[in-house]
Formats: C-alpha cells, sequence, structure tokens
C-alpha cells in the first residue's frame, strides 16, 4: 500500500513536470525571430512596390514620348498633304492652260483632215457629175447638128447673162477659199465666204462647218452675243456637224465672256455628259474646276 503510494505521487510530480513545460511561455529569442522575419517581408513587400511604381512611371513616359513622336508625325503629314494638295491644284490648272492650247492647235488640223474628206467625196461626186454632163453633150450632138438649119448661125444666148442664184464658183474652192481667208486673220473677207457658202449650199456637209467659222470669227472679234447665235445654229440646224462638240463647248465660253456664268456652267456640265472623252470635254472640265471648284474635304 505505501509503495503504491509512492509511484503515485512520483508519476503525478512527472506529469506535473512535463505540462508545466508545455504551458510555460515561449523565450523571448523565438518572438524576436518572428518580428523580425515579418519585417524583412513588409520591407520586401514596400521595395516590390517601388520598383513596380518606377517601371510604371517608366512605362508613362515612355507612352508620352511616343503620343508626342505620333501628333509630330501626323503635323508633318498635314503639312506635307497641304503642299501637296497646293501642288497638285497647280499642276492642274497649268495642265487645263496647256489642253487648252493643245487643243486650239490641233483643231486646225482636225478640221484640214475634214475638210480634206468632205473635198474627196466633193471630187468624187464631181467627177461623175462630169462623167455624166460628157455623156448627156454626146447624146445631143447628132440630134442639134440634124435640126440646124443649113446655113444658119448658132443662137444668141439668153439676154441677162448668167443665172444670178448660180454659185460665183463650185462648193469645194469657195470652203477653201473662206477657210484660208479664215486662218490668215481676214475675217471681214472669210466672213463674207462662208455666208456665201451657206446661200449656195445649204444642204453641204461643210455647212455646220461654215456656219461654226461665223461663231469663230465674232468671238474672235469680242462680238460675244453674235458669237453666242451663230454656234447654236450649229447645234440647232445641224446636229450631226464635226464641229456640234466645238460649238457646244465654244456656247459656253461665249456665255462666260457675257458674264453668264451659271449659264455657262450649265452648258460645261452638257459637254462633258454629251462628249464624253473628248478635248472639248477636257476642256469644260477645266472650265469647271474654276468655276466651281469641289468642297475642301474635312
Amino acid at each position: 500500500m505505501r509503495v503504491r503510494s509512492i509511484a503515485v505521487m512520483v508519476a503525478a510530480v512527472f506529469f506535473g513536470a512535463m505540462l508545466g513545460q508545455l504551458l510555460a511561455p515561449q523565450p523571448a529569442t523565438a518572438v524576436a525571430r518572428e518580428i523580425v522575419e515579418l519585417q524583412q517581408s513588409v520591407a520586401q513587400l514596400l521595395q516590390g512596390q517601388q520598383d513596380m511604381r518606377s517601371a510604371m512611371d517608366q512605362k508613362f513616359a515612355e507612352v508620352r514620348t511616343l503620343v508626342g513622336q505620333s501628333v509630330d508625325s501626323q503635323n508633318r503629314l498635314m503639312t506635307e498633304m497641304a503642299t501637296l494638295q497646293k501642288s497638285i491644284q497647280e499642276a492642274q490648272a497649268n495642265t487645263g492652260s496647256k489642253v487648252d492650247t493643245l487643243a486650239t492647235q490641233s483643231q486646225g488640223v482636225s478640221d484640214n483632215m475634214q475638210d480634206m474628206q468632205a473635198r474627196i467625196g466633193k471630187l468624187s461626186q464631181q467627177v461623175s457629175d462630169v462623167q455624166n454632163l460628157l455623156q448627156s453633150i454626146d447624146a445631143k450632138i447628132p440630134a442639134a447638128a440634124g435640126s440646124a438649119p443649113a446655113g444658119g448661125t448658132a443662137s444668141a444666148p439668153p439676154p441677162g447673162g448668167s443665172n444670178p442664184t448660180m454659185p460665183p464658183v463650185s462648193s469645194d474652192t469657195l470652203y477653201q477659199n473662206a477657210l484660208r481667208d479664215f486662218n490668215s486673220g481676214h475675217y471681214d473677207l472669210s466672213r463674207q465666204e462662208f455666208t456665201d457658202f451657206l446661200k449656195y449650199f445649204p444642204e453641204s456637209d461643210l455647212a455646220g462647218n461654215s456656219q461654226f467659222y461665223l461663231g469663230e470669227i465674232a468671238f474672235s472679234q469680242a462680238q460675244y452675243q453674235d458669237a453666242l447665235a451663230d454656234y447654236d445654229l450649229v447645234i440647232v440646224n445641224y446636229p450631226k456637224s464635226y464641229k456640234l462638240a466645238p460649238a457646244s463647248l465654244k456656247k459656253g465660253e461665249a456665255m462666260l465672256a457675257l458674264g453668264q456664268k451659271s449659264s455657262a456652267i450649265r452648258q460645261f456640265r452638257s459637254v462633258v455628259s454629251r462628249f464624253p472623252g473628248t478635248d472639248e470635254a477636257r476642256r469644260a472640265e477645266s472650265h469647271l474646276k474654276q468655276l466651281a471648284p469641289a468642297p475642301a474635304a474635312h
């Protein structure tokens, strides 16, 4: 009994010592170590945040630099575009004047080609007429010889001379004389010759050309109202004439010379619509660019 009591007391003392050791507070060195580790973690976190802010500041600075460079590039591009647009407009204006000059120079060549074609056709017709006339004369000579009285004399021509309604020269000769005098600047003589051509040969293929040149003579002498009337006659009376497109263009130019800007713009637009791809259409477009320029893009 005493031995058991002693053993229980010894066990109690042992377990009490063990429990006291477990419940006793930790040493101060362990707590200090944890605090130091915690401070190190906080310091590392703050350093990482600072490094991140520095990196972001650097990136923002780079972005600002790129934006500034982009703005500068855009400004330079806009300046270059404005300069280029001005150069294009000047080139178009110069090109338009050159086109007008070339068109004027080529008009004479085109007229001569058309006139030559017409003369060839007229010459073929004249050859045919001469052949028919010779055949008619050959047929009438025997009959006239058989009906003439013996020892008679030829009958006198009818009084009054030649028929006043007959032209003084052939249509081809009259037209060539009128055109030569026009190109030489003899406008008064050329006007009379073209007027005679229209009087004697109103159905000729060159009648529209003659009417057009009457308008050209009036235009060259600053008689713009008369020129406008002559060009109108070409358009109305000779719709199949070679000079239909030139007369339509010159009608607009006569209107412009008379100060009829709105009517001239409508006429030039009609030329562009009715005669696309021609020299007259290109000259009309040049006039339209000067009279009604397209609005600048925003």
